[in-house]
């Protein structure tokens, strides 16, 4: 499929509709070329195409690189005519900027005690949209969670909110730290209802943990599905404190969000 993109406008506006539908999309940027310098092309993650630049066979190769980028993981490269097709010399020198558009990154957090009210603090600090969940109104409080970037839900039912508030799952990284195994498995099937969150994870030790997994598993939610939960939550840094268990769990949600593989640089 391939739409015609005339203007700045009419860039954002397809931009928007993307980003609106949950979507992911490269936008790609003709940065050093003879000409036509600054012309777009909007590749959305089924490939489809909106604008052209000017050539048939360079926008085919831009698709095909768009979607080696996509699985990279990467927000920004740029790349040489040659690099992308260099069967095409008479693009061989232009330069092509490729960005990745996104939904807004979010943590949903399903449990406000210290441990969940510590990793909503330390999500907004690095720039996530936090939504932190409970059924006890006296832990979300606004006085206690100033900040912008962290929204709080009372719910009525642990099911039902967490439904809501993860939507189409799109961006969303969410970590499972309640009180107890009921509340546990509530919020995993509910997280698991979602064929797309980035992340899944749900706190307590492996026995725990195996608890919700089987009662999940005999109800009939598939282990293809079951094997994605990060279980027990986070990286193993040896943590301890409430903030420190934050940090390990984040610093998990970085890794599979950037590609990472959570291992020491200096072992390298």
């Amino acid at each position: 499929m391939k739409d015609s993109i005339d203007n700045p406008l009419s860039i954002s506006a397809v931009l928007q509709r993307l980003l609106e539908g949950g979507a992911r999309a490269i936008v790609v940027t003709l940065i050093a070329a003879p000409r036509n310098v600054g012309a777009k092309m909007i590749i959305d993650e089924q490939g489809s195409q909106h604008g052209s630049l000017a050539d048939a066979n360079l926008d085919e190769a831009l698709i095909r690189q768009a979607a080696v980028v996509l699985v990279s993981k990467e927000e920004t490269r740029t790349f040489f005519g040659r690099d992308v097709a260099p069967e095409l010399t008479e693009f061989s020198e232009a330069q092509f900027l490729f960005e990745l558009v996104q939904p807004e990154q979010r943590v949903v957090i399903c449990g406000a005690g210290h441990v969940g009210a510590s990793l909503a603090r330390l999500a907004a600090l690095l720039g996530y949209c936090a939504t932190l969940i409970d059924d006890r109104k006296e832990f979300v409080r606004k006085e206690d969670f100033p900040e912008a970037k962290i929204e709080l839900v009372l719910a009525e039912s642990w099911t039902g909110a967490v439904r809501t508030t993860i939507g189409n799952g799109r961006g969303v990284s969410i970590a499972i730290v309640t009180r107890g195994h009921s509340e546990d498995e509530q919020c995993l099937r509910a997280a698991l209802s979602s064929s797309t969150p980035d992340y899944v994870g749900l706190i307590g030790s492996k026995r725990r943990t195996r608890i919700v997994l089987e009662r999940l598993r005999e109800s009939g939610v598939s282990p293809a599905r079951l094997a994605k939960v990060h279980a027990p939550i986070g990286l193993d840094i040896g943590a301890v404190t409430p903030e420190e268990v934050a940090l390990a769990i984040l610093a998990e949600i970085v890794s599979i969000r950037r590609g990472g593989n959570g291992g020491s640089l200096s072992s390298r």
